[in-house]
């Protein structure tokens, strides 16, 4: 198994991405800590890995907070012996659909900061116990808006692209200890949709989209012609975190049937 005996921690574990990633680890053997901050989505899900004989636990961790996220790795890292894989899969409050013009600074402002926080603090956190023993891997989740003009979509893209920026720079600085950092780029996911709408008509002028509508409008956008699905994600998650990928860090990997490269 590719993770066999390692300890990964899943922030946003009760989560549809998180949930599927942390499903993943565990089946390639990682005892799975999935933190956030509803308790009952978590044991759900862990309830789900212990059933198919995998090993989770949970913890209600506020990845905005200092003292929280601090006080879980610290906990986590002296109970487990370790902590060998982080995975961020924290939602940050995007509101899409408002011109830029029309858009109070405060909404455009809010997933940025949310989102480089909450990287910052869980990435701080795991390296801390990650340098000592020289390795680990820090994974997170952006989005093609990282690398794509679309209208209407507040700060998304710049959340991406700071997320992004920041993963490089923790790679180049934490590389020397053995750590890798990297960013996974994918498309919207069909099944974290659950709404069926309307959604703004990102500069399609349609004057909104149903589910069906965004889904058609986003798998036009790449190469293969379809999203991106949960299994997908979930599995390249498990190889970057696995020393199968023991060379890359600092990239960001597409996974977004080519929505976007480079």
């Amino acid at each position: 198994m590719l993770l066999d005996n390692e300890t990964a921690v899943v922030y946003g574990g009760g989560g549809t991405i998180g949930g599927a990633v942390a499903r993943a680890f565990a089946r390639e053997g990682a005892r799975v800590c999935l933190a956030g901050r509803t308790r009952a989505t978590l044991d759900k899900v862990a309830q789900e890995i212990r059933a198919t004989g995998g090993e989770a636990e949970t913890a209600q961790v506020d990845a905005l907070d200092e003292r929280s996220v601090d006080d879980h790795a610290d906990a986590l890292a002296r109970r487990a012996g370790s902590i060998d894989v982080s995975f961020n899969a924290i939602g940050s409050g995007d509101i899409h659909g408002i011109p830029v013009l029309q858009m109070p600074f405060e909404d455009f402002v809010l997933p940025i900061d949310d989102a480089i926080r909450a990287q910052f603090l869980i990435a701080r956190a795991a390296s801390r116990h990650m340098v000592p023993k020289g390795s680990g891997v820090i994974l997170a989740i952006t989005a093609t808006t990282a690398r794509q003009s679309l209208p209407e979509i507040g700060g998304t893209g710049v959340k991406f692209d700071a997320i992004e920026s920041l993963c490089r720079q923790l790679a180049r600085e934490l590389g020397p200890s053995g750590i890798r950092v990297m960013a996974l780029r994918t498309t919207g996911i069909p099944e974290a949709l659950h709404s069926p709408g309307p959604f703004p008509d990102y500069g399609t002028g349609s004057g909104g989209m149903t589910r069906a509508e965004l889904i058609d409008w986003m798998q036009n956008k790449t190469m293969l012609k379809r999203l991106t699905s949960l299994s997908e994600l979930a599995n390249v998650v498990a190889f970057m975190a696995s020393d199968q990928a023991s060379a890359v860090t600092g990239s960001v990997v597409n996974v977004n049937c080519g929505a976007v490269w480079g």
